[in-house]
């Protein structure tokens, strides 16, 4: 990424996270501003790291370095307590990060199923993602196998004519692993770069929505021995901590490689971005910083951490 996307992302992240910074990095300002840490308001500090959805165990591990430097005398105003949260923050989220694919595009498509509950922004995610591999060159398919909501399958059709994928679907309670045969066939066939799969996010039960995931796996590894490459699971932001329970869940189910959080501009926590790094170890490869197609945008660490300590 060359220095003029960098900038660009991090105007990005500094709009995106204005809330979070309003409520967290604000009030650290207004607490250390002025004044000498102590052991008091380091104690309040760890009480606005759980607020912004950190989780304890978390503000724990970033709040011991600094307890560590109070106790031996070295620290002493509030860039040095900005400083060191910066530098843990960065360590978790830097830790996580996506090996380099191996797919050869030019030989078959990379095969990403995307999951994630009803209303975290699944289907317009895959939307905003197909735009971004087709304004880059790549040939797109989308499969529809989210065919327990016929306006998912809708949804995704109006993606397709608007970024110019094809969208492989069948009728409203189809078995989606038969739309998934059929997409891989059909990306195979085409010479498609990418294949994005979209799915359920509720069935009658939750065994059978973990059940028929792992179907749909299953099918799509009989047609091509490694697929589907990447499990992408799409979280809303706005759940906070609700979403490390969804995501584990998910990720016990079928084996996520990857993460996609939304609505990361309508949240004043977003601590939960690290917070879910470090407890499930996964990647998140981009994030969701608006409305509009374009802002579905890389998640970039050092962005993130930069943007979440900016100075207004």
């Amino acid at each position: 990424m060359n220095d003029t996307a960098r900038k660009g992302l991090f105007g990005r992240f500094v709009a995106g996270l204005a809330r979070t910074r309003q409520g967290l990095v604000g009030q650290i300002e207004r607490l250390f501003g002025g004044n000498i840490p102590t052991a008091a308001n380091l104690e309040t500090l760890e009480e606005l790291l759980i607020a912004a959805d950190f989780g304890p165990a978390l503000a724990q591990q970033l709040m011991a370095p600094l307890q560590e430097r109070l106790g031996r005398r070295d620290l002493s105003n509030l860039d040095q307590v900005e400083a060191a949260l910066k530098q843990g923050i960065l360590a978790i989220l830097n830790g996580t990060a996506p090996p380099p694919s191996s797919i050869d595009h030019h030989t078959k498509p990379q095969v990403l199923l995307f999951l994630g509950i009803n209303g975290s922004g699944k289907t317009t995610t895959i939307g905003k993602l197909a735009n971004r591999l087709s304004s880059n060159g790549g040939l797109v398919v989308l499969a529809g196998a989210d065919t327990f909501r016929a306006a998912a399958i809708e949804q995704l059709q109006l993606w397709g004519r608007r970024v110019g994928a094809d969208v492989i679907c069948h009728q409203a309670g189809a078995d989606p692993s038969a739309v998934v045969f059929d997409a891989v066939q059909a990306a195979c066939s085409r010479g498609a770069s990418h294949l994005l799969i979209d799915t359920a996010g509720r069935l009658h039960t939750k065994r059978n929505l973990m059940e028929e995931l792992k179907k749909i796996q299953r099918v799509a590894s009989r047609q091509m021995p490694d697929a589907p490459h990447e499990r992408i699971m799409v979280i809303d932001a706005t759940s906070g901590l609700n979403a490390l329970v969804q995501a584990k869940a998910f990720h016990e189910a079928v084996g996520l490689t990857g993460l996609i959080l939304t609505k990361l501009d309508g949240t004043a926590r977003g601590g939960v971005v690290v917070a879910i790094a470090d407890q499930l170890k996964l990647p998140i490869t981009f994030v969701g910083l608006g409305e509009g197609v374009d802002d579905l945008q890389p998640f970039v660490p050092e962005a993130f951490t930069d943007a979440l300590f900016a100075r207004s």
